[in-house]
């Protein structure tokens, strides 16, 4: 009899109570389990399998499975109970502890939804779009099943709340990142980048974790009118470290100084005595200057422009003019080169038909003079 009535005892669950239970068989919308020190089945209803919606059981759990349970509805056949309940009040706790320490810690989407990520952490974790990235995304799809990174921004526990951020992540790295990158590199550096954005003024580099500016001034040895004529997104470049403004995150870059110089071999380019064309791009009263490649120009001196004597040397070329040249001289290493057009060109004769004048005493001769001169020849 005592047996009895201690059996009864142990068989009078009632709702709230926490119960151990092993599942025995899994349908489709239900889980029947074997609860300890109880004479009557226990059942998990689907949806309270998981904080999030599931479309099997067995999605969920598995024959054999020990789960800690929670009774929710007590019947005379059996016990209706809650995996879901269990697994929230442990995860609060836990997830209260992590928002205040501001932990990182890894998750899996569970699913994409209208506005964001779902992940289960016991409850339901929601990540909104604005959320997931430092960057627009327009497709969550690849995202499902993806483990992320994650901090939780917003926790109220009395209404089941719990935002997550994946960008929050990402942007605490890039500071810190950011932050290395600052106290490590040095003026003068040279490094490897990504172009990242084109401006009109320009184009960021990153250079690990940090943005520099290349100013368009410092994109080519040559006159640059756009950087997207020099540079695209994403391209990978050599770039030089011109100044560091640590205070205000500032890098200045050059990816100019890291090309040769339009000089560089100019004395196998323009050997002495070879012919090159060039455009005139200065007049001065000595003589003029001629671009024989970007940026490296020649001196024609006055007196090689013409074989003619000339005062100046507006009187036979014009700015922007194209010619031919002589090279002279060349001198890489002070950036010298001395060109001729005359050298080029063929000697003028001395003699011009247009210059010649008849002596004086032949001047004002007379028609009939020539006729009677001739007249005597014939007698």
């Amino acid at each position: 009899m005592t047996e009895d009535m201690n059996q009864v005892e142990v068989n009078n669950y009632k709702v709230g109570d926490q119960v151990k239970a092993t599942v025995s068989k899994v349908e489709e919308k239900q889980v029947i389990v074997d609860v300890e020190n109880s004479k009557t089945d226990g059942i998990i209803p689907i949806s309270e399998l998981s904080s999030l919606h599931v479309e099997k059981a067995s999605d969920a759990v598995s024959e054999g499975d020990v789960l800690e349970l929670e009774v929710i509805k007590v019947e005379e056949e059996a016990l209706i109970l809650s995996k879901r309940k269990i697994d929230a009040l442990k995860a609060w706790d836990d997830l209260e502890l992590k928002f205040e320490n501001g932990d990182v810690f890894e998750a899996e989407v569970k699913d994409v939804v209208k506005g964001g990520l779902v992940v289960d952490l016991g409850v339901r974790g929601f990540v909104p779009a604005s959320l997931v990235e430092d960057y627009f995304v327009e497709d969550f799809s690849d995202y499902k099943n993806k483990t992320l990174t994650f901090k939780i921004v917003e926790l109220e526990k009395d209404k089941n709340r719990l935002i997550l951020s994946h960008r929050a992540v990402v942007q605490d790295q890039k500071e810190k990142q950011k932050a290395n990158v600052l106290d490590r590199i040095e003026s003068g550096q040279v490094l490897e980048g990504v172009v990242q954005r084109i401006t009109d003024f320009g184009a960021f580099v990153d250079i690990g974790g940090v943005d520099g500016l290349v100013h368009i001034s410092q994109l080519s040895h040559q006159h640059v009118d756009k950087a997207s004529d020099v540079v695209s997104e994403g391209d990978k470049v050599q770039v030089k470290v011109l100044s560091i403004d640590r205070d205000n995150e500032r890098i200045s870059l050059s990816i100019k100084d890291t090309l040769p110089g339009p000089w560089a071999g100019i004395a196998e380019k323009a050997a002495k005595g070879s012919k090159q064309e060039g455009v005139v791009k200065r007049l001065v009263s000595f003589g003029a200057f001629v671009e024989i490649f970007p940026g490296v120009e020649g001196l024609v001196h006055i007196s090689q422009i013409s074989h003619k004597h000339i005062a100046t040397p507006q009187e036979v070329l014009k700015e922007g003019q194209s010619v031919e040249v002589k090279v002279l001289e060349v001198n890489e290493t002070e950036q010298r080169l001395s060109l001729s057009i005359k050298e080029l060109e063929e000697p003028q004769s001395n003699y011009n038909s247009s210059d010649y004048e008849l002596p004086e005493e032949s001047k004002g001769f007379q028609l009939g003079e020539m006729i009677g001169d001739q007249l005597k020849k014939l007698k």
